[in-house]
């Protein structure tokens, strides 16, 4: 397993900026997995004589856009940032249910599992309504570790292949994980000053799940 050139959206001295794979820990837990984003972009970055420093993190399932530094002061800067609500970020998620609205506001405090309770809101776009599933814009504007997840399962539409915060397992849509993918990110870069305005394609199995349903689907 390693870093594909297809992978990199956008690398210059300060940062990497990788579509992250589903399925795959971006840090390593106590159980030291032998494959973690930050051990392969180490990696990939081992030849330069460079290393990575995450700024920010995606659950496990998630696949999409992560930011990496490659010093501790480009790492502080991009994370001040995020802690600032200066990144804007937008996820594509497919929902269970036929979604009535086009526009909502999620507002309110979640709690994830063995966490306190944090405020949390969250923009939904709704792209496309069907009748059993549901095609979202997702814009958090706060940082809430699965705070997309648990919002949406909240109101009665979890994503698709979403186990952890429903307990209905009757859902007529099966997938083999999460169906939330982290497409866009505007940030600042650290030291150019330069608004970055980076997007992602989608990974293989979303675009599998709209080519069998023949949606053509596409995103900006």
């Amino acid at each position: 397993m390693d870093i594909k050139g297809n992978e990199i959206i956008f690398e210059d001295g300060f940062l990497l900026v990788i579509n992250k794979k589903p399925n795959l820990l971006v840090l390593p837990t106590p159980k030291k997995e032998k494959y973690t984003l930050l051990s392969l972009v180490n990696e990939y970055l081992q030849p330069k004589r460079e290393r990575a420093y995450p700024c920010h993190r995606l659950d496990r399932p998630t696949s999409g856009l992560i930011i990496f530094a490659k010093s501790i002061e480009s790492q502080r800067k991009v994370m001040a940032q995020f802690r600032e609500g200066k990144v804007e970020k937008r996820y594509l998620g497919i929902v269970q249910g036929r979604f009535k609205k086009k526009r909502l506001v999620l507002k309110g405090y979640v709690k994830p599992q063995r966490k306190s309770l944090k405020y949390a809101v969250s923009q939904i776009n709704c792209i496309k309504s069907f009748k059993d599933f549901s095609i979202l814009e997702i814009r958090p504007l706060t940082g809430r570790t699965n705070q997309i997840r648990i919002q949406l399962a909240e109101i009665g539409h979890p994503l698709i292949g979403e186990r952890k915060y429903t307990l209905a397992k009757n859902w007529p849509i099966k997938f083999k994980r999460v169906c939330l993918h982290a497409y866009y990110l505007k940030f600042r870069h650290p030291y150019s000053k330069d608004i970055l305005n980076l997007s992602c394609e989608l990974p293989p199995d979303i675009r599998k799940f709209f080519e069998e349903r023949r949606l053509g689907f596409v995103f900006k």
